[in-house]
């Protein structure tokens, strides 16, 4: 019997004979960093996130199928196929799929298609609430604070924002990854749910409202024309703060969001228009 021990040990049939471990502590960080900080680092059209979502299993597969090319290859190749979410709250289909892939390598009974199946059916609606509450409401939030403290110049401005956002951004990717590897497949339920799309409803109307208290406080567009009343000129800006405050702001938000929607334009050419159209009326005296 010790003889053939030490053979098996000698060949290597021992260490692969031996049951592999689940993921630790250590290889969800790593996958949860491999992630969080390259999502957006190498796109392509055909696929997007795709090469990120790969790259961030290659230690997971260095892991378990360090015996297994095959396995390897199959691994990398079906999370190389398009993938696209928004990055933070997408998380939480890194940490699904973390938990289904750990039951593939460790021979239980999720089929390697399941893994993709559940990136196509969860990628679009995270994307979904994920753009409501970062690009909505906490973005928005944050630069507003940081275009105050910056308004007379200050460096506080751009420091707030890259300091709080350098925070809230992984803290909000990280829970989300360990909440989607925590309950699996079950978190599919709450995430396409009824309730889901209740959720989604609710942020999108609450970031709505956060934009346009954004627009009203920080867009400062005034007229500088004088029209005739009561037999003098009066200022055309005290007229339209009387009828209906903040017109001109409201205007020029509801002119970009056409650029930007309806026309299809990027916004740099918006950003040209409009510096073209503030200057020319500028200088004619309008504003």
């Amino acid at each position: 019997m010790g003889n053939e021990n030490a053979v098996k040990k000698e060949t290597g049939i021992a260490s692969q004979d031996k049951k592999p471990e689940g993921l630790t502590n250590k290889d969800l960080n790593t996958l949860w960093l491999r992630w969080a900080f390259t999502h957006l680092s190498s796109m392509s059209y055909e696929k997007l996130q795709g090469h990120a979502f790969a790259w961030s299993y290659i230690p997971f597969a260095n892991k378990y199928y360090k015996n297994d090319p095959e396995g390897k290859r199959r691994l990398l190749v079906r999370h190389s196929v398009f993938y696209n979410t928004e990055p933070q709250t997408g998380a939480i289909v890194n940490g699904i799929v973390a938990s289904l892939e750990e039951n593939i390598a460790l021979k239980g009974e999720v089929s390697e298609e399941m893994p993709n199946n559940i990136k196509t059916a969860l990628m679009g609606p995270l994307a979904g609430i994920g753009d409501s509450i970062i690009q909505g409401i906490i973005v928005p939030t944050l630069l507003s604070i940081g275009m105050s403290l910056a308004a007379g110049g200050s460096p506080l401005g751009p420091l707030f924002y890259i300091v709080t956002w350098g925070i809230i951004g992984p803290l909000i990717s990280f829970i989300c990854f360990r909440t989607g590897y925590r309950m699996g497949v079950g978190a599919v339920d709450m995430v396409v749910g009824e309730a889901a799309r209740r959720i989604t409803d609710a942020f999108n109307v609450l970031g709505i409202m956060v934009i346009g208290a954004l627009s009203a406080g920080n867009i400062v567009l005034k007229t500088t024309l004088n029209i005739p009343m009561g037999g003098e000129w009066q200022p055309l800006q005290t007229t339209l703060d009387s009828v209906f405050p903040g017109i001109l702001p409201l205007a020029a938000v509801l002119v970009t969001w056409w650029m930007l929607n309806k026309k299809q334009y990027t916004p740099t050419k918006v950003i040209v228009i409009l510096c073209v159209v503030v200057t020319v009326f500028c200088l004619l005296g309008v504003f």
